[in-house]
């Protein structure tokens, strides 16, 4: 596949990376130092231009592209730029924004400005961070087979009964729940049923939404169900979380320092308390009672400010914090210092692009810690390596280091074991890490 991206920052480069290997990739920026950083780091054509100039995209040889994707920061440069592509070319296109008022009119329209898929950067952190609310101590969620299966991301905390316990007796409490991986710093270890799990341990599971609910529940017993939500800060972010929480039945609260913003928001929002004030200012988080929150949601303009705002809410004693990070390479530095759950919306945005470049039969991706693994959900055909066969026999067939994690078939969840036998049309979503994805999507 021919693909074209124009735009090399976060996104850009992530998706660039992430393709370069199966994929011809041109990247088209007017940023010459990140152009010479590409043409160096990765095996694409890096191009100096402006990607709404026709005259650069004809330089790409647009004509030939099989994937058109606008992933600059500014919105309205995105949607030119595919409108630009599809005068010469028939490249499907895809434009990242920003603001939903777009997204909005494409869906309305059934499809406008030229653009064929477009995905909203707010709206997907958004959507991430109201999946982790719901399951408690969960750092990150991703939802396959059309919800039915949920992926989470924990990290175990003291005193948590699943501390010192091995994998095969986590497995047996719950039924349809997989322990797919262990990441620690220096690697990551895909576990058999006898690898213990520790205090502090990150992990990965795989599961129907009952028994990873049921698991996050056990993980952290101290935690009640998240329906006390502070939103820090008035950005579309926070706005677009505000809405899907009361889409939810839930009354969060929003603290917000412009007064014409929180007037804006108060109107706008009809089951959100708007609170004009810094949330920085300790003694009006103390007046309103912040601290009796079960999470608080930090999405003001800076990552500076959201770490900020995160530490002190977990001061004054709200249960669980989440922070959005617009800069990657702050992720682990926030959770380090104590933020429950840093949200990177590049990231989640590349992860949604990356979709329309996959194998037929696979349904879904998710990328797992800044691209050391992938979880991917395949549908399973006759020439799958697992196809009528238990999976204990089919490992042999398959690249060390893989996890089955839960298997659908006609919308019924079945729990992967080793005598479990897949069948054609099944969808499998499967843990592998990033250097075997090819291997395994090729023989499933």
């Amino acid at each position: 596949m021919r693909v074209i991206i124009v735009g090399a920052g976060q996104v850009g480069s992530s998706i660039a990376e992430s393709l370069d290997d199966d994929h011809e990739v041109v990247v088209i920026d007017t940023d010459d130092s990140r152009v010479e950083s590409l043409t160096y780091s990765l095996d694409v054509l890096a191009i100096e231009g402006d990607g709404t100039s026709l005259a650069t995209l004809r330089e790409a040889n647009v004509g030939a592209a099989d994937l058109f994707i606008a992933s600059t920061d500014d919105d309205e440069t995105n949607i030119v730029t595919c409108a630009t592509a599809k005068t010469a070319s028939d490249a499907f296109t895809i434009a990242r924004v920003r603001s939903t008022n777009y997204l909005q009119t494409w869906e309305e329209s059934g499809g406008a400005f030229g653009v064929d898929f477009m995905v909203s950067t707010n709206l997907l952190a958004a959507e991430t961070i109201t999946r982790i609310i719901g399951l408690p101590a969960a750092q990150n969620v991703d939802v396959f087979a059309e919800g039915s299966v949920l992926l989470a991301e924990f990290c175990i905390p003291t005193n948590s009964p699943i501390a010192g316990q091995t994998v095969a007796e986590a497995d047996d409490q719950f039924n349809e729940l997989t322990v797919a991986a262990v990441l620690h710093e220096d690697g990551l270890i895909v576990p058999d049923g006898e690898t213990k799990l520790a205090t502090g341990d990150e992990i990965v599971v795989i599961g129907s939404a009952e028994s990873t609910r049921a698991f996050a529940a056990d993980l952290a017993t101290d935690r009640d169900e998240n329906r006390d939500v502070v939103i820090i800060g008035g950005s579309e972010i926070a706005v677009q979380t505000a809405e899907l929480l009361e889409d939810r039945g839930l009354q969060p609260r929003l603290i917000e320092n412009d007064p014409d913003r929180a007037r804006e928001l108060a109107e706008r929002l009809p089951q959100t308390t708007v609170m004009s004030s810094d949330a920085t200012d300790r003694e009006f988080l103390t007046r309103e009672h912040v601290g009796d929150a079960d999470v608080a949601i930090a999405a003001l303009g800076s990552d500076e400010k959201n770490l900020l705002a995160s530490l002190l809410a977990d001061r004054v004693g709200v249960d669980r914090t989440i922070a959005v990070v617009e800069s990657g390479e702050y992720t682990d530095l926030f959770e380090a210092v104590g933020v429950d759950a840093a949200i990177n919306p590049r990231d989640a945005t590349a992860e949604e692009i990356i979709r329309f470049t996959l194998d037929g039969r696979m349904e879904n991706v998710a990328i797992i810690d800044h691209d050391r693994a992938e979880v991917l959900e395949i549908q399973i055909d006759d020439d799958s390596a697992l196809a009528g066969r238990p999976i204990t026999d089919a490992t042999d067939d398959l690249p060390a280091r893989v996890t089955i994690g839960a298997i659908t078939r006609d919308g019924e969840f079945i729990t992967p074991r080793g005598d479990t036998v897949v069948e054609v049309g099944d969808h499998v979503v499967v843990f592998v890490e990033t250097e075997a994805v090819d291997a395994v999507a090729s023989r499933l």
